[in-house]
């Protein structure tokens, strides 16, 4: 039986990942008090893990899809 997976998942964490690290090193090399680049790190760090925890959770809701299985999403009831 053949598998039919495309990575998409593995892909958009990487992309998440790479645009946090980058985000971050622009951070760093900009000149900014201490103080505003703690806050601004941590604001984006914040919405990185957001943003993640999004992608993964649209990513099972797929998987899950994909295997033909329904999963209820937060709040709903099967």
């Amino acid at each position: 039986m053949a598998r039919d997976d495309s990575g998409a998942g593995l892909v958009m964490m990487a992309f998440a990942l790479g645009a946090l690290a980058g985000a971050a090193a622009a951070l760093l090399m900009a000149p900014a008090a201490g103080e505003e680049t703690r806050r601004v790190l941590g604001e984006k760090a914040r919405e990185g893990r957001s943003t993640l925890n999004t992608a993964l959770e649209r990513g099972r809701q797929a998987y899950q899809q994909a295997r033909g299985g329904v999963e209820a999403g937060p709040g709903e009831a099967l």
